[in-house]
């Protein structure tokens, strides 16, 4: 990418000079570098302060790619996308772990409270992917509504919950593998616990043979990975209606007593990494740069199979519980064990091969969802530009796709399940709570439009909102048998939200599909994610602390003063532009970035 013309250039191949890892102004000299260093702060004053148009993430920054992803997914490819990422990924890699040790029979409750969130976070992704249909996803929408600096923290914590999520399945896979040879998982890996300690010391192989099969199929073409999750969503589709239909035959209503041996604490403790079943959608929004009617398609995709996955969910907890008592349900393998233990042993083996399809599909769907966000990242040069690169054969996004699942590899060649689960959970639920905040904001918030007073109106509510919310998840964190502050931070909430309706007046309308019930629908989604956020372990936080403050060391050496000079390139090519006559009048004033 050129330097000073702010437009894509010809790469040849797999290009990997110096012009496409740091072509900006900045870093062709030592002097620049340090002449940059010294403008920090004005710099990241400028990219907190300036929101991206829409017109800018769907031309200008997309140009950047130079070859355009190609437009060729329909509805229903989506709903088989959204099916394959979802189903298979949390109902055979979590549901043992929380049902054995976290929430008892009362697993299906935690599946309905994080449907009910991922329900409520999926209209929110709805309407942003059909008014702005790209592949960056929600580091788009943040980056038009929150701007830059949020945009790019956000962005981190994206590409930290796809490689995690990758990982954790990727490690899954080897677990029922195991299971389909007799064998134990850890069987299949090495151990060098003395080592690396227990979290860190069984090595995983096979993690990494599979990572690089769906690297293969991911890069290859984007129609070509959704006829192949069709055709082997239909074989898993045939696989839970199996899983259903025989378990309940061997249903014990006693394995239901207790229902709730953990209490309340273990139904929300459970849902919050649980919620890690339901990110598969984040990965199918990215794909509306290649939808051919996103208007109708998306909604009728993304809602529809969130239905349909939240049901599976719910049937599939209920008929493993009534299998088996909570206390014997194995971790690792839960339902092949389960028809194992109950006197169906053949049945274990058809168990396995739907769990197998079930998360390979939910590899592949997340590679190509991954791949699109580090792309859209890309393109405005806040991670090296090179990751932009769309091949023109394949139309897709090759180099961003191989790095993307060579770290997820590496992730899940060392690290255990729960320690995974955990840290994606983290990573989904703040961005899922920063989306919902944006579409109160795009909502609510317009230059020029909006009044100082109905800005400062809204300011207060949304701060009023988070912070309830906030309060209510630390009181539950901290305090066990306590209830004063619920019923003070509640009522909190619900008068800010009651404010933002009343007193401020919507000063953006969706031109297709909105979101109903508007601020209350994403007001709850903020509550609702903020609060499961209060029901992760201290240790995952501090993991999550140690990656932000790398995100924000990368971001003040490198992505804050490629993502300004960038800027700056493109604000003097508009400029010139405009004064050669060379653009349609007024188009200034639609592709200029507001602040």
């Amino acid at each position: 990418m050129g330097g000073s013309s702010g437009v894509a250039v010809r790469r040849r191949g797999c290009s990997c000079t110096k012009q496409d890892f740091l072509p900006e102004e900045s870093f062709k000299s030592w002097g620049n570098y340090t002449r940059a260093l010294s403008e920090t702060g004005m710099r990241l004053k400028n990219r907190v302060l300036t929101r991206s148009l829409e017109i800018t993430e769907m031309n200008e920054v997309k140009t950047q790619s130079e070859h355009e992803m190609k437009k060729n997914l329909s509805w229903w490819d989506l709903i088989w996308f959204d099916i394959g990422a979802v189903i298979g990924a949390g109902i055979f890699v979590l549901t043992g772990l929380e049902a054995n040790s976290v929430a008892g029979p009362a697993v299906v409750l935690s599946y309905v409270v994080s449907g009910v969130s991922a329900m409520l976070s999926i209209f929110c992704y709805t309407e942003f992917a059909v008014e702005i249909p790209v592949a960056g996803g929600s580091f788009a929408y943040l980056r038009i509504e929150l701007g830059d600096f949020v945009a790019f923290i956000a962005a981190g914590n994206i590409l930290l919950e796809y490689v995690v999520g990758g990982a954790a399945v990727a490690r899954s896979w080897t677990s029922y593998f195991a299971t389909l040879c007799n064998h134990n998982a850890n069987d299949f890996r090495i151990n060098v616990q003395h080592q690396l300690g227990e979290n860190y010391g069984h090595l995983d192989p096979i993690a990494i043979v599979v990572c690089a099969a769906v690297c293969v199929l991911a890069v290859l073409s984007t129609k070509g990975s959704s006829r192949f999750n069709y055709i082997a969503s239909i074989f898993h589709v045939i696989v839970i209606l199996f899983i259903i239909i025989a378990g309940l035959t061997k249903a014990d209503t006693k394995n239901y007593t207790p229902f709730m041996p953990f209490g309340v604490r273990g139904v929300f403790k459970a849902s919050a990494v649980l919620f890690f079943a339901y990110v598969g959608f984040d990965a199918v929004s990215t794909l509306a740069e290649e939808t051919k009617n996103p208007g109708q398609d998306i909604p009728i995709g993304l809602i529809g199979s969130m239905l349909v996955t939240t049901t599976a969910y719910c049937v599939l907890a209920l008929t493993l519980c009534l299998m088996q008592p909570y206390g014997q349900i194995d971790q690792n393998a839960p339902f092949s064990v389960a028809f194992q233990a109950v006197g169906m042993k053949w049945a274990k083996y058809v168990v396995v091969a739907g769990a197998l399809k079930g998360m390979t599909t939910s590899l592949l769907v997340g590679a190509v969802g991954q791949a699109r966000y580090l792309t859209h990242i890309a393109r405005t040069h806040m991670v090296l530009p090179w990751f932009a690169g769309v091949n023109e054969k394949t139309g897709t996004p090759v180099n961003a796709t191989v790095i993307m699942l060579v770290a997820t590899a590496i992730i899940a060649f060392f690290t255990s399940l729960d320690i995974l689960s955990n840290l994606l959970s983290i990573s989904t639920l703040f961005i899922f709570m920063m989306v919902a905040l944006a579409l109160l904001v795009r909502r609510y918030y317009m230059t020029g439009e909006t009044t100082t007073v109905h800005r400062n109106i809204l300011i207060v509510c949304l701060v009023t909102i988070l912070g309830s919310s906030i309060a209510t998840s630390i009181y539950w964190a901290t305090s066990r048998h306590g209830w004063i502050l619920y019923v003070i931070s509640i009522p909190i909430w619900l008068f800010a939200t009651i404010a933002l309706w009343w007193f401020v007046p919507q000063a953006k309308k969706p031109k297709v599909w909105g979101v109903p019930l508007v601020p209350w629908l994403p007001s709850a989604s903020i509550a609702i994610n903020i609060f499961l956020l209060g029901s992760i372990d201290g240790k995952s936080f501090m993991r999550f602390g140690i990656w932000t403050g790398l995100l924000l060391l990368y971001y003040f050496l490198l992505g804050l003063h490629a993502s300004y000079d960038t800027s700056k390139e493109l604000s003097e090519k508009r400029a010139k532009d405009a004064a050669s006559g060379k653009m349609e009048e007024g188009a200034t004033k639609v592709v200029t970035e507001m602040k």
